[in-house]
């Protein structure tokens, strides 16, 4: 496994080194967790993916954020467990499962609950574990061997339990309500499966007449067909317009029902007509008033979204097209007032993708405000979970104060069967809404309670329905480490320590964990939320399957890397919770900044082979720690490394993971790279007295920056570290201990006279490109400055690295008066000091001039053609938005290469 120094390849390959590694770790169960190590406990449990899932950029992402933290932390000593594991997504399992027979003919009725119940089990079984394979080649060190499912023996006798004991505590009832119903899957969703979109819609307005032919009054609506089961119209009792008339008796067009005009505080007098109509059965707002009033209920629809017999001549309609047939005969039956477009926010299903259908029906629900409450009282008088970014609290705050009761039970058969049974013999042997039930932990105990109740001739039937998958993934941070059981994992690592997720699920789940955690454990099931924002695409737009513009991971791995990808979406986060943009070309399938990631694999590689070559085959600890006859450059770069030990540290540990990842890059690939190993380079020869200090400053400082990068790149790093350290078989570097900064090594005096030495050497090199100085041309480098400190650092410090890596052969100090004899020169300023370059005998002053002048010449030839293409109104009403925008940015770019040109003509005069 632990190549030699020697047979360290050329060019590093991610295609050979990512899955090597990602196998070793898992073989050795490396990151598996034991809760009798030492070390404070630092838990992490994964969001869930569903069971019908590939990895997306998103899970990627989110993954690659956590994977930092635990790698950070089980660095730091802590006593880490990343616990994995997938959810069985009801509806997306049965969505996938009933295309499938739909593809041969049959329906789920048809094939019955048990050969259904196995098919979802195979399927399970041969597709079920795609996405745990994709994240295992994210290179993620989570512990397999704790690898749970939400519908695994364990997790179910927690749902089990969970929903019996919330049964005996009062909190789950049995009723009929009003519900979110989606025809599409033909199940009840709750309020948070409901995405409201704004639709161009119609209102339409109606005739009512009263019963005794006395005049009608008009209402609106966006819903024609509901009038169908139209209960009442209601006005509001301080409306003066209609004061008279309620009590009133009216006859529902079409119907010929009488129903009467009420009076309810509800009913706005501003919007339409102040009259509304009143479908109890059909809409939440009506439902209650029809409660109020002690309204009739009557639903007209069907669960397919079809009408029902009560809807008398429109009966099995789909409901859109009922609409039209509805509108129709009340237009030619007089009744039709008009027509107005409507923008309007209509209820879709998440998962059906259809408008929610509001429909009575009989449920379970959880009554929400004894948790919400509790949880309420942790956040304000705790502060507990914190939230980061804060902002996030209000928000969750906000939500747990308006949640109303949570519909639990779904129409669906995958998913926890809800441990109620009927005693059928009751009730005819079907069950209804008056049927008794039992509610019990398994069948025998339910057949105990059922005897004891109504003989020894009861029948029983478990309910077919299933519970809301929240119910059960509510429980994840705690059922997933052995609750109810009281197991030692559940001991050591709960609470959790972070939850890592995204923004559009703090409601969805981040609020049922802290509510079900807060009320069977007694604390909030983690410390902090790390709310992480979108991964857009190119164009700055939220990813999503309707708009295909989805950037695969996958592809990106093949094409950079893993680690290159891994990197480039935690170096792209400019603060927790921020959004990143990808960028992206979809002709080509590449991205210039996972690019630019892969590049710096590169770079580190080729240094790291360098250092190797130059160690004589000795490792960091043969060699020992850099302490005697270390140079200035020796010493400047230990302080920047202890400098960035600090650094990154404190930005992890307050979840400034793309900051973090910035400065180490900036550490490395600046610093060290292009930096140090460049100001050391003489001192590596065999002649040189300093050699060794090199050679340990050189293996002291790489191995702490593979030990840094590690979180953030664990193959390269793992890969390099073994062959630098040439580690055993089963010594890991994501088992080391993090680097600790060392105060007596840090030197900001020296660190600021390294960053002036630096920066003169890359303003020299800068002066030489713009004077079209050649590579190989000696140079004398004037300086001029009255801050006699800078000088002295150049001088006496500087002046070896100076005269080496910007090639000048002389250095000196000249006093202004001094330099008119100089001839042409080209100059710069590094802080205060003043760098003069000499161009006599170095350049043909006049050839450059000439040179110069034609590119400018060019240049604004270039200006002129892209101005005169926007100074055109024509061009630019019609020319698309992107076209237009091309050309700006072209005309910007082309300005500041004028101004360039100009000014090194303006430096040759």
């Amino acid at each position: 496994m632990t190549a030699s120094i020697n047979d360290l390849p050329i060019i590093y390959d991610p295609k050979i080194a990512e899955p090597k590694w990602q196998k070793y770790w898992d073989d050795y169960q490396v990151y598996k967790a034991d809760p009798n190590h030492g070390g404070e406990p630092y838990c992490i449990v994964i969001p869930p993916p569903n069971v019908t899932g590939s990895l997306h950029m998103g899970h990627a992402f989110e993954s690659t954020l956590i994977d930092v933290l635990i790698r950070f932390h089980r660095m730091q000593g802590r006593n880490t467990l990343w616990l994995p594991g997938i959810d069985h997504a009801s509806i997306a399992v049965h969505t996938v499962l009933e295309k499938q027979l739909q593809a041969e003919g049959k329906t789920r009725q048809e094939l019955g609950r048990e050969k259904f119940l196995e098919k979802a089990w195979a399927w399970k079984a041969q597709s079920g574990g795609t996405i745990v394979n994709q994240l295992k080649g994210l290179g993620v060190s989570v512990d397999w061997s704790r690898e749970r499912f939400t519908m695994d023996e364990g997790l179910s006798k927690a749902v089990i339990e969970e929903f019996t004991r919330l049964f005996e505590e009062g909190l789950i009832y049995r009723g009929k309500y009003l519900v979110n119903w989606c025809p599409a899957t033909q199940s009840a969703v709750s309020d948070l499966e409901v995405e409201k979109q704004e639709v161009d819609g119609h209102l339409w307005h109606f005739r009512y007449p009263f019963v005794d032919d006395s005049g009608f009054v008009e209402v609106a609506t966006t819903r024609p067909e509901t009038m169908l089961g139209d209960t009442a119209v209601a006005v509001n009792p301080n409306d003066d317009r209609y004061k008279h008339l309620i009590g009133k008796m009216l006859k529902l067009p079409i119907v010929g029902r009488e129903i009467p005009i009420v009076a309810d505080e509800f009913v706005d007098p501003t919007f339409g007509t102040g009259c509304v109509k009143v479908t109890p059965a059909h809409d939440p707002n009506d439902f209650a008033m029809g409660q109020r009033h002690e309204l009739p209920m009557i639903n007209i629809m069907n669960k397919d979204g079809t009408l029902n017999e009560n809807a008398g001549d429109f009966q099995g309609q789909d409901r859109f097209v009922a609409r039209k047939k509805v509108v129709e005969r009340l237009k030619a039956e007089g009744f039709l007032v008009k027509v107005e477009d409507y923008k309007h926010s209509v209820p879709y299903s998440d998962r059906g993708k259809v408008p929610i259908e509001p429909l009575l029906s009989t449920q379970w629900f959880l009554e929400i405000r004894p948790l919400a409450d509790k949880t309420l009282e942790f956040l304000d008088n705790k502060s507990s979970p914190q939230f980061i970014p804060e902002r996030w609290t209000k928000v969750y705050r906000d939500w747990l104060v308006k949640l109303n009761d949570w519909c639990i039970s779904r129409q669906l058969w995958w998913g926890h069967q809800i441990p109620a049974w009927y005693a059928v013999s009751e009730t005819g042997g079907e069950i209804a809404d008056n049927t008794p039930f039992v509610v019990a932990k398994t069948e025998a105990e339910a057949q105990e309670k059922a005897i004891s109740q109504f003989g020894q001739n009861v029948q029983l039937k478990q309910d077919p329905d299933v519970l809301d998958t929240w119910f059960s993934s509510g429980l994840w941070p705690f059922s997933t480490l052995g609750w109810p059981e009281q197991t030692q994992d559940l001991a050591t690592y709960y609470p959790t320590a972070t939850l890592v997720t995204g923004f559009d699920i703090i409601f969805f789940w981040v609020a049922r964990m802290t509510m079900l955690g807060g009320h069977f454990t007694g604390e909030m099931p983690f410390k902090d939320v790390y709310i992480h924002g979108l991964v857009l695409d190119e164009n700055g737009k939220k990813m999503s399957k309707s708009s295909n513009n989805g950037i695969d991971p996958l592809l990106l791995i093949d094409k950079y890397g893993t680690d290159a990808l891994r990197y480039t979406l935690v170096k792209e986060v400019a603060g927790a919770g921020q959004n990143i943009r990808l960028e992206y070309n979809r002709k080509t399938d590449e991205s210039p900044a996972v690019e630019a990631s892969r590049n710096f694999t590169n770079k580190l590689w080729n240094a790291s082979r360098f250092v190797m070559m130059n160690l004589d085959g000795l490792t960091p600890q043969q060699l020992g720690q850099p302490e005697t006859g270390l140079e200035s450059a020796d010493k400047w770069i230990l302080s920047r490394f202890h400098q960035a030990v600090i650094e990154i540290s404190n930005r992890i540990n307050n979840y400034g993971l793309g900051e973090a990842a910035k400065s180490l890059y900036e550490f490395i690939r600046g610093d060290f790279c292009d930096w140090y190993i460049e100001l050391v380079k003489s001192r590596l020869q065999p002649e040189s007295t300093s050699r060794k200090a090199v050679q340990q400053t050189l293996a002291y400082v790489l191995e702490g920056i593979l030990k840094l990068l590690h979180p953030f790149m664990p193959h390269i790093t793992e890969e390099i570290w073994h062959t630098l350290t040439q580690s055993s078989d089963r010594n890991f570097l994501g088992l080391q201990l993090y680097p600790q900064p060392d105060q007596a090594l840090i030197d900001l005096e020296l660190e600021h006279n390294f960053e002036l030495i630096t920066t003169t050497i890359s303003k020299i090199r800068n002066l030489r490109a713009e004077g079209d100085i050649k590579p190989g041309a000696k140079i004398r480098v004037i300086l001029q400055s009255e801050n006699a400190s800078e000088i002295d650092t150049l001088t006496r410090i500087g002046q070896i690295h100076i005269l080496d890596l910007a090639k000048a052969e002389s250095l000196e100090v000249l006093p202004k008066q001094a330099t008119d004899s100089l001839g042409n020169v080209i100059s710069g300023v590094v802080g205060t000091v003043e760098l003069l370059i000499p161009l006599a005998g170095v350049v043909d002053t006049e050839a450059l001039r000439g040179k110069l002048r034609k590119a400018l010449a060019k240049v604004e030839i270039e200006i002129q053609s892209l101005s005169n293409r926007l100074n055109n109104p024509k061009f630019v009403e019609k020319a698309p938005e992107e076209v237009v925008k091309t050309i700006r940015d072209n005309l910007q770019e082309a300005e500041k290469q004028a101004q360039i040109l100009r000014d090194r003509l303006g430096n040759l005069d």
